[in-house]
């Protein structure tokens, strides 16, 4: 069996066009071949066949000319004419024997000697029986048109039953030369199909490495098998998968150090300015309490957003740690449904699920986080008294789940960049605190640990999220 460990992808692609192109060139001269064989005989049955009736039309003009020059001798007795006779004799003799060489049948070539020898005896004679041989030359010359139409009748069936054997050889043949276009175009498939599949499977596990990077599965190693300079790619790929793993854990851990770094002072930031607006240190005029007023109010955004940030750190991490269950999707929309209801009915929500029975292995816990992230996006961003969409569906291999809302929907210069981290659109709700923006960052990372995607279609006034998971029955 062909080793790919021992070649590169362009070696063995190459070997795969030369043995196609062999199998194809071998084919077309056997073909080639063939026909020609075919052809030659067509053409030497062809050259037969002319050559044949050309020497059964000379049998029977010279056979023609001993008549007119024997009945002429029998009256002129002319030296010259029986000369001519014998000229004509031996022209017709010729042709009878080229006849006979090519299976012509013995019976007549015998007879129409025996005839013409007849003949000539009766050239001969004295004067008084002229009449009487006359007569019987006559007779003979009459015989030896028959001898010549059956001749020729001989010569038309031979002509035909060549014409026939070959008729049946190139039928023969054309049949040949089909089974072998057929036998060299399967071959040539199974060729390219097996060569495909054996080149397929390297690229293939390459697109499985290269989404596998993309989704920042980067706890999976890399070892792809194939030919040289496709492993040779391969153990690049693990060196950057292993160097994209060092990254990530160092903007972890500098995250996690910065942010608890930040909250010990902030802690005792926010602690002075409670001091201060309680007068500990003494009573504060109007100006300095607006301004112990702004400090507080500054370093309670500040805590909320050093939160917001250890809360995606945690979630980024979180979503290389699936824990995949069969989970019935349908229920576990309601499920989170019902986790908010109150949220929702505050607002005269109205909130519906669609869907039948679907089942995904899935973490759960990090589904249920996404879609509460989204179901509480839909509630900021709906007007009282408007209606939610939830609807789960099956395409084959795959569950799609969609959320719509009835709020004013994302702006168009936000789409490309909703699902960034900390990053808000301009159209925030007038009666809401205003988002960290990172909500939907957390839904893409859940959904794309999954090896799901999750999209924000343009269909409609209000917001449309679409989200796409494998492994659905």
């Amino acid at each position: 069996m062909l080793s790919l460990n021992r070649y590169s992808f362009r070696q063995l692609l190459l070997v795969a066009f030369l043995l196609i192109a062999a199998l194809l060139s071998v084919a077309s001269l056997r073909e080639l071949y063939l026909l020609e064989g075919l052809l030659g005989q067509s053409s030497e049955g062809a050259r037969q066949a002319v050559a044949h009736t050309s020497d059964a039309q000379v049998l029977a003009e010279r056979t023609v000319a001993m008549e007119r020059a024997a009945r002429q001798y029998l009256v002129l007795e002319d030296p010259s004419l029986r000369q001519r006779f014998e000229e004509a004799a031996h022209d017709a003799g010729a042709a009878l024997t080229l006849l006979t060489d090519d299976r012509l049948p013995t019976t007549l070539a015998d007879q129409w000697r025996a005839n013409e020898a007849y003949i000539e005896t009766r050239l001969r004679g004295p004067e008084e029986t002229v009449r009487t041989r006359e007569v019987e030359v006559t007779a003979a010359f009459r015989e030896l048109d028959g001898i010549n139409a059956a001749i020729a009748e001989q010569v038309r069936i031979a002509t035909e039953s060549r014409n026939q054997v070959l008729m049946g050889e190139l039928e023969a043949g054309r049949t040949q030369l089909g089974h072998q276009i057929i036998a060299t175009i399967g071959v040539t498939i199974v060729l390219a199909l097996g060569f495909g599949l054996l080149l397929a499977r390297p690229l293939q596990r390459l697109e499985e490495v290269m989404v596998s990077l993309g989704e920042n599965r980067l706890d999976q190693p890399i070892d792809i098998r194939g030919p040289t300079d496709v492993r040779l790619l391969g153990r690049r790929l693990e060196w950057l998968r292993l160097r994209l793993a060092e990254l990530d854990s160092d903007k972890s851990r500098f995250l996690r150090h910065v942010s608890h770094e930040l909250k010990t002072p902030l802690a005792a930031l926010r602690e002075g300015v409670s001091l201060l607006e309680d007068g500990v240190a003494g009573p504060l005029t109007p100006s300095q309490r607006e301004v112990a007023r702004i400090l507080r109010q500054n370093t309670s955004v500040l805590q909320a957003q050093i939160e917001d940030l250890l809360r995606f750190n945690a979630a980024a991490f979180d979503a290389r740690q699936l824990v995949r269950r069969s989970t019935e999707l349908t229920a576990l929309v309601r499920d989170v449904v019902g986790q908010q209801q109150l949220q929702w009915q505050a607002r005269q929500l109205l909130v519906e699920v669609r869907g039948e029975p679907l089942v995904a292995e899935v973490d759960a816990d990090k589904m249920r986080a996404a879609l509460g992230n989204l179901l509480s996006n839909a509630i900021r961003f709906s007007p009282v008294g408007a209606t939610i969409h939830f609807s789960v569906t099956r395409v084959p291999g795959r569950a799609c789940i969609d959320i719509v809302d009835e709020g004013p929907g994302v702006a168009t210069a936000d789409r490309a960049r909703v699902f960034e981290p900390f990053y808000r659109g301009e159209r925030q709700p007038i009666d809401a605190v205003r988002g960290s923006g990172i909500g939907l960052s957390i839904v893409h990372e859940y959904v794309t640990a999954h090896g799901g995607q999750v999209e924000l279609l343009d269909d409609g006034p209000g917001a449309h999220f679409h989200i796409e998971l494998p492994h659905a029955s």
